[in-house]
């Protein structure tokens, strides 16, 4: 089972690159679990057509008991993909992170893996904090890669240089380790070179370079993925390349100048 974590600045676009790498691993045939780690729960709202799921958090303030089976707090979306949200504490009341274990802990009790028996799941986690239960996906053996996604811009890389210093804290214990950066580009000026330098310095390879498409702001107006709109695309052949990548790291060099070809042909 491939188990990652996506984590960034928020705002970076976590949501836009892990829903379409979910769809890229659905494309592909695979069983996918997405678990969206955010109070705001729209992590998977583009595999659902845009409809949101209702979050765990949501269920358990609402309801006398606990979920029974796990339809009752996920929905099935593009491509068999289950898609599942934590959700939040009332607002200015509680704790999201401990929201999270608390779904974690559901999740477990509810024998997720053991029913759905998935391929791939895929966590994406709010990255300005990297405390409490936004780093239970890493330090709690749930995920057992990460990948951070950042643009050029100043705060999104010092939000990264975060997230791989804590991911690195947690290296010795067996945890989590970063296995790439994930470029979504906001084209700043010097973007590649200033990604380029974090990549040096946090000794983590650029395992996917994002470009700016208008494709994927239409197709989220449609409330779908790019995958799911067209795999033809150039836009979403990166995120095809990408889940190759994740799936077979052997193959990685030859597929990371793939990756890098068809970025530049998608700008």
């Amino acid at each position: 089972m491939l188990k990652i974590a996506i984590y960034g600045k928020g705002g970076i676009g976590k949501s836009t690159v892990t829903s379409n790498l979910s769809a890229a691993f659905a494309h592909m045939g695979k069983r996918v679990i997405q678990i969206g780690c955010d109070p705001k729960a729209d992590s998977t709202i583009n595999l659902l057509g845009g409809t949101p799921v209702r979050p765990v958090m949501d269920y358990l303030r609402s309801e006398d008991e606990d979920p029974e089976d796990i339809s009752d707090v996920s929905e099935v979306g593009f491509g068999g993909v289950l898609c599942i949200e934590t959700g939040g504490p009332t607002p200015g009341l509680g704790c999201a992170g401990r929201g999270i274990i608390a779904t974690f802990d559901l999740l477990e009790e509810l024998c997720l893996f053991e029913t759905y028996q998935p391929d791939v799941v895929l966590y994406d986690v709010l990255g300005d904090v990297v405390c409490g239960g936004f780093a239970a996906p890493i330090r709690e053996g749930y995920a057992e890669q990460v990948l951070i996604v950042t643009s050029g811009e100043k705060m999104a890389l010092y939000a990264a240089n975060n997230i791989a210093t804590a991911v690195s804290n947690f290296e010795d214990r067996g945890y989590a380790k970063v296995a790439g950066i994930v470029l979504n580009r906001r084209n700043v000026p010097d973007e590649l070179a200033k990604v380029q330098a974090f990549s040096h310095a946090a000794g983590a390879p650029i395992v996917a370079d994002v470009p700016r498409s208008d494709d994927i702001n239409r197709c989220e107006d449609e409330g779908m993925t790019v995958v799911e709109k067209d795999p033809e695309l150039a836009i979403s052949r990166v995120f095809l390349d990408l889940a190759a990548r994740l799936l077979e790291p052997g193959d990685a060099p030859g597929k990371a100048a793939a990756g890098a070809a068809t970025a530049e042909r998608a700008r």
